[in-house]
């Protein structure tokens, strides 16, 4: 596929001598800063075809970023060249396609805004508004729609991709959820396969999957937008709290996603969630989100904190709702973004649910959350299930369907020199929390695994992960195989990897 237009500009070269260069280094991230060989800025598919082209001619490690977001040296380490797509950002509807197009380098905050300004549609990605969609699709990307919607990989009509051939050659190759697409596995592993294993994302198509066959008007082809979003949320400090009530408070929650997550419950529209800091922090909270257009929206979220807080013998701090555009929550800028931005260290490790946390484990994160002076250590429990588990392990490759909740434990500290030790605290909370399954969620009756978005490379180290199965099949389970047997059909010379890239077979 060529691209129509006159181009933004580029390619533009960035080299170590150019005043650009140290601007282009750093992520969000920012305990992984690159040092490439160069910085090729790229704004359409011939250029990225090019750019490709040339760092294969030249034998270089190349790598692909898009809003920057990434947990890990994916885009850092060993990387020769770096392909910056951030200037791709366009969002429009194709009518030959009766999809919307989305580049690769547009962040969620653009494309919400410029659905809901051109269509009043949405799909139902993350929260972060800064995060690009390059990364976050591939990966299994969900957000506080996905109860009620479903994952944004459900509405991924298809995707283009600069892929590279036993030749070597890089060309543009378009996948779609046809069946009949000689490259329909190609598709299929771009809905949670995970970035930088198989080529370059340059855009993606997004449609509703139950769309009519010949619906051609653009506003019935994705989920109509909110109009307005109820947001609450109850705080309690840690002054206050007991172990006892932390851990009532810790069974509420859990126990009502497993009472309300099914796709027909009245709460699926409810996207709820719990924070806690270390005790050093601020506090805990238990929040929620809701479409305010739902019926009796603001009793369903009133009931859900009161049956979450049923017990907890310690007086919140406060309590409020709040009913705001969907704007305004959806593309305010940095909502979601923890820390400082200038000086902004993250590690993150994550786990899916079945089920909640069980008094063993929770006693465990209260030790975490409660002993030592300081730590930046939270733990964050999001809300998951209704519509997403409506689709098979295999419908997609993003293969966690039945779970209730996803977990993220995570440290965001400034100061370079307490590297070690936060990332070490964090390390050890997790691995105690899941010292059962060999510091990992293995995936059973309670847990299932972890979400490539959230990448640790701890699941591949043996002094993290003692229990003997593969990082591969805490991200992927079955799907691993035929992501395995796409990546040797598109990447034969794996050219596109990092630590947890899919390898090739054999």
């Amino acid at each position: 596929m060529t691209d129509t237009g006159t181009p933004a500009f580029g390619p533009a070269t960035i080299t170590a001598d150019d005043p650009r260069y140290p601007s282009m280094l750093r992520g969000t991230n920012h305990r992984f800063p690159a040092s490439p060989d160069y910085v090729r800025v790229v704004t359409t598919t011939d250029q990225v075809v090019a750019a490709v082209t040339d760092a294969v001619a030249a034998g270089k490690r190349i790598s692909v970023r898009s809003g920057g977001h990434g947990f890990e040296d994916f885009t850092a380490h060993g990387v020769e060249v770096l392909l910056d797509m951030s200037e791709m950002t366009a969002v429009r509807y194709d009518g030959e396609r009766r999809a919307f197009s989305i580049e690769a380098g547009a962040t969620l905050g653009h494309v919400y805004r410029t659905l809901f300004k051109g269509w009043g549609v949405t799909i139902p990605g993350g929260e972060c508004p800064e995060v690009g969609v390059g990364g976050h699709i591939v990966g299994g990307g969900y957000g506080p729609l996905s109860r009620s919607l479903g994952a944004v990989v459900d509405y991924l009509y298809a995707v283009e991709v600069v892929v590279v051939g036993e030749d070597g050659a890089a060309r543009a190759v378009m996948a779609t959820r046809e069946p009949g697409d000689p490259h329909h596995d190609l598709w299929w592993a771009h809905t949670g396969g995970g970035g930088g294993t198989f080529g370059v994302v340059t855009r993606y198509w997004m449609r509703s999957p139950d769309a009519a066959p010949d619906e051609a008007d653009p506003a019935a082809l994705l989920p109509k937008a909110p109009s307005r979003w109820r947001s609450g949320m109850v705080v309690w400090s840690w002054e206050s709290m007991t172990q006892e009530a932390f851990t009532r408070l810790q069974s509420n929650f859990g126990s009502w996603f497993e009472r309300n997550s099914g796709a027909d419950s009245p709460y699926a529209p409810l996207a709820g969630y719990f924070h806690g800091t270390h005790r050093s922090g601020f506090g805990l909270t238990v929040g929620a989100h809701i479409d305010d257009d739902v019926p009796d929206a603001e009793k369903l979220m009133t009931t859900f904190f009161e049956e979450v807080s049923a017990g907890v013998e310690v007086p919140p701090l406060f309590q409020q709702q709040q009913v705001n555009p969907w704007l305004y929550f959806s593309s305010y800028p940095n909502w979601g973004d923890p820390g400082d931005p200038f000086t902004r260290r993250i590690k993150i490790k994550a786990a899916y649910l079945r089920k909640g946390y069980s008094p063993e484990q929770t006693a465990t994160l209260y030790r975490h959350l409660t002993t030592g002076d300081a730590s930046p250590a939270q733990l964050i429990l999001i809300g998951y299930g209704g519509r997403v588990n409506t689709a098979a392990p295999d419908a997609t490759a993003a293969a966690q369907r039945d779970s209730v909740l996803k977990a993220a434990f995570m440290s965001v500290w400034g100061d370079e020199g307490a590297d070690e030790a936060n990332i070490r605290q964090l390390r050890e909370m997790y691995r105690d929390v899941y010292a059962a399954t060999g510091g990992v969620p293995v995936p059973n009756e309670a847990n299932d695994g972890s979400y490539i978005n959230y990448a640790d490379s701890d699941l591949a180290d043996p002094e993290w992960n003692t229990s003997g199965v593969p990082w591969h099949t805490l991200y992927y389970k079955d799907n691993y195989p035929r992501l395995q047997r796409v990546k040797k059909a598109y990447d034969p010379g794996d050219v596109f990897r990092h630590k947890l890239s899919v390898r090739l077979p054999g």
